[in-house]
């Protein structure tokens, strides 16, 4: 039986605005390819209100046409709900589009619709911290700020992006390490005092070029990376090593695994980057992995990719 969509498309993520996507544009390019599709691309209709109309609709495919965020909030609902028989979709709309590339998705709007009916579902890992759900990575300490002036100068023009590059350097050379107490569910607990630490749901592989990319999206556990400096030579160098694909064993990383983790600060909120979205947080932070809890449409490479034997899932990748 062929599929039927219900398409979430966000109008400020950063390609719609950059290209023009419009709701028709969408629905003549879903007519061409013979999908049945429902688009709500409703301007003035909160986030939280359009998902609620997706996940009552009788659609078996969630679409969100969006960045990683959109992603992020619609794989929540789906999860959180208990919506049975319903699978998420992506086209890759947004800046970064982060969880598309792990898939293996086509970043071209029209051949991502095209490729829409020969995906396969795959079970994916979600992970979530304090009750919010996060698909890629949460980041605590010098990123999320740096992220939040980032969006302070999306769309405007290159005097601002100019402006922002000094005021990058300029943080990342000043920036303080702050205290944090880590600890995972089965050790002990530590101190450390880092720039920044991430989770992120599975692991981040190295290879030639490979920014931010993960192979396996159901190993069943996070992984924690421990940022002790970040100072301008270290982030350069860093860079560098993520081009070469050998940046794993650099000095001022450590990076551990586990199921469940534990991160308190003296501090009694602490900000966060989750999926590229920011936000504050009361502490501790109480972070675990639900492992194979989304359905997700991918490629059928990738799609084989993802399915662990018994004997192997939930193990380090």
């Amino acid at each position: 039986m062929p599929r039927r969509y219900h398409l979430v498309l966000n109008v400020n993520s950063g390609t719609v605005q950059a290209l023009g996507v419009s709701a028709d544009d969408l629905k003549s390019l879903f007519s061409a390819q013979g999908l049945d599709v429902t688009i709500d691309a409703d301007p003035d209709a909160d986030l939280s209100r359009r998902i609620e109309r997706a996940l009552a609709s009788d659609a078996d495919t969630i679409i969100a046409a969006g960045g990683d965020g959109t992603a992020t909030a619609l794989a929540a609902a789906i999860v959180q709900s208990g919506a049975s028989g319903k699978s998420l979709a992506v086209l890759p709309l947004g800046t970064a589009n982060l969880l598309a590339r792990d898939l293996g998705l086509s970043l071209d709007l029209e051949e991502g619709i095209e490729a829409l009916a020969g995906l396969e579902p795959v079970e994916i890992d979600v992970s979530e911290v304090n009750g919010q759900i996060f698909l890629h990575k949460a980041v605590i300490g010098v990123i999320p700020e740096l992220a939040a002036g980032r969006e302070k100068i999306r769309g405007q023009g290159g005097a601002a992006l100019v402006g922002y590059l000094r005021y990058f350097f300029r943080r990342v050379s000043r920036a303080r390490r702050i205290a944090l107490e880590i600890t995972p569910e089965d050790g002990a607990a530590r101190i450390e005092r880092v720039q920044a630490i991430a989770v992120a749901s599975n692991s981040y592989d190295e290879g030639p070029g490979r920014f931010f990319h993960r192979e396996r999206l159901d190993t069943g556990l996070l992984t924690v990376y421990v940022l002790r400096h970040l100072r301008v030579l270290d982030l350069l160098r860093l860079s560098a090593g993520m081009v070469a694909g050998h940046w794993r064993d650099d000095d001022v990383l450590e990076i551990s695994s586990a199921r469940r983790v534990t991160i308190r600060s003296r501090k009694p909120r602490l900000q966060l980057m989750i999926d590229g979205e920011v936000t504050s947080m009361q502490v501790p932070l109480e972070f675990s992995i639900h492992p194979r809890a989304l359905t997700i449409l991918a490629p059928a490479r990738s799609a084989a990719g993802q399915t662990a034997s018994p004997d192997t899932a939930g193990q380090p990748a």
